[in-house]
C-alpha cells in the first residue's frame, strides 16, 4: 500500500515540474556513499520477546543502465549493495524473561535490482536537479551474533531471504564540459523493505537450541556520489563563445573637390547680367547634386575709386549673386558673404586701372 502511495505521488508531482533538460538515448550510471538503517523491530520465537536492531552506518553501491527519451524521462534498470554492521539488540520483557540489551556483532547485506523511473528537471542553471521511483527485489543477509551485556545467553541470527522493494530519489546532475556525455551525480534514496522475514536463530548455551527471528520491514536512507555516461548520443558540446571580428576598415571618401564659379560686373555696377544669371542658376543647380556644407559668395572689384568705396561696391555684388541663388533653390543658411573690395585681385594691376577681370563675384561651392 505505501508503494502505491508513494508511486502516486510521484506521477501526479511529474506533470507540474519545468521543462526537462533532456538525456536522450542509452546511459551508464555509477555510485558510491554511505547508507543508514533505522532500527528494525525483531521477534524471537524461543522467548516470545521482541525488540529492536541498532545499526551502524556503512558502505553502498549501485549500478545502472537506462534510456533517456529526449524530453526529461528516463527508465533505468540497476543493481544496489549495502552492508550495515548492527552493534546492538533490545529485548522487551516477556514472562519470566527479563528486559535485556544484547551486544551484537556482525552485520546486514542488501542485494538486488530495482526498475527505477526518472524525471530530469531543467532549470537553466550549471546543475540539473532530478527525481525518481520504482521499484524491486532485494536479498537480505544476516550473520549476527547478540551476547548480554554480563556474558550471558548467546544467539546467532543467520540466513538470506527475500523481500519487493520500493525506492524514492532525489539527487543533481553537473554536466563535465570538457568529456561530453559525461556528468557527476549526487543523490538520496529512501528504501524500504515491504515484507518480514524469518531468519534461523540459534541459541547457544547448556541446552542449545534453534528457533526462528522474524525481523519487520525496514527502511534505509542512502547518499550517494557517482557518476552518469551518455552513449552514443553525447550531447554537442558548448558552442566556443562568438568571436566578434574587427570591422575592416573603410576607407573615407575622398572630399568633393570645391568648385568655383565667377560672375562678372561691368565698372561700378552690381545689377546681373543675362550671362551672370546663367552661371549662378548652374551653380544652384551643381550645389544639389553633392553634399555641400557652405557655398562662399565674395566679391570684388578693380582698382579704379577708394578703397572704402569699393569695399562697400564688392559686398552689394556679393549679396546681389547670394539674392539670385536664394531664387534658384539654395537655402540661405548655406550661403556666406563677403565683400573684400580691391584686394586679391585676379590681374595684378596698379592704382587706377578699371581691369573687367577683377570686377567679379567668386561662387565656391564646398
Amino acid at each position: 500500500m505505501k508503494l502505491h502511495l508513494s508511486l502516486a505521488a510521484a506521477a501526479i508531482a511529474l506533470p507540474v515540474l519545468a521543462h526537462a533538460q533532456p538525456v536522450t538515448g542509452p546511459y551508464v550510471s555509477l555510485g558510491a556513499g554511505t547508507s543508514f538503517i533505522s532500527p528494525t523491530s525483531v521477534n524471537f520465537e524461543a522467548t516470545g520477546g521482541s525488540g529492536k536492531y541498532q545499526f551502524r552506518p556503512d558502505y553502498a553501491g549501485v549500478a545502472g543502465i537506462g534510456y533517456g527519451f529526449g524530453d526529461g524521462f528516463r527508465v533505468e534498470i540497476g543493481g544496489e549493495y549495502t552492508r550495515n554492521t548492527v552493534h546492538a539488540a533490545d529485548q522487551a520483557a516477556v514472562g519470566l524473561f527479563p528486559a535485556t540489551h544484547f551486544r551484537a556483532t556482525g552485520g546486514e547485506e542488501k542485494y538486488g535490482a530495482l526498475v527505477n523511473v526518472y524525471y530530469d528537471i531543467s532549470t537553466g542553471l550549471p546543475i540539473t536537479p532530478y527525481i525518481g521511483a520504482g521499484g524491486g527485489y532485494l536479498f537480505t543477509k544476516y550473520n549476527t551474533d547478540l551476547t548480554t551485556v554480563n556474558g550471558g545467553v548467546a544467539q546467532r541470527t543467520s540466513g538470506t531471504k527475500g523481500s519487493f522493494a520500493y525506492n524514492i530519489i532525489a539527487g543533481v546532475a553537473y554536466p563535465v564540459a570538457a568529456v561530453p556525455g559525461l556528468s557527476l551525480t549526487a543523490e538520496y534514496r529512501f528504501l524500504q523493505l515491504l515484507q518480514s522475514r524469518s531468519y534461523l536463530d540459534s541459541v547457544n548455551g547448556s541446552n542449545a537450541f534453534t528457533t526462528k527471528a522474524k525481523i519487520g520491514q525496514e527502511i534505509s536512507h542512502t547518499f550517494l556520489f557517482g557518476v552518469r555516461y551518455q552513449l552514443f548520443n553525447p550531447p554537442p558540446p558548448a558552442p566556443a563563445p562568438e568571436q566578434v571580428l574587427a570591422p575592416t576598415p573603410v576607407a573615407a571618401p575622398a572630399p568633393t573637390p570645391a568648385k568655383t564659379y565667377l560672375v562678372f560686373f561691368d565698372w561700378d555696377r552690381y545689377d546681373l547680367s543675362p550671362r551672370a544669371l546663367d552661371i549662378i542658376a548652374q551653380a544652384a543647380t551643381d550645389s544639389r547634386t553633392v553634399a555641400i556644407t557652405t557655398i562662399e559668395v565674395s566679391g570684388y572689384t578693380d582698382t579704379s575709386g577708394t578703397p572704402s568705396y569699393n569695399n562697400g561696391l564688392s559686398l552689394r555684388r556679393a549679396k546681389a549673386v547670394a539674392a539670385q541663388l536664394v531664387i534658384d533653390g539654395v537655402s540661405a543658411s548655406q550661403i556666406e558673404t563677403q565683400g573684400y573690395g580691391e584686394t586679391h585681385l585676379l590681374v595684378p594691376t596698379g592704382p587706377g586701372v578699371r581691369e573687367p577681370q577683377n570686377r567679379r563675384v567668386e561662387i565656391v561651392v564646398q
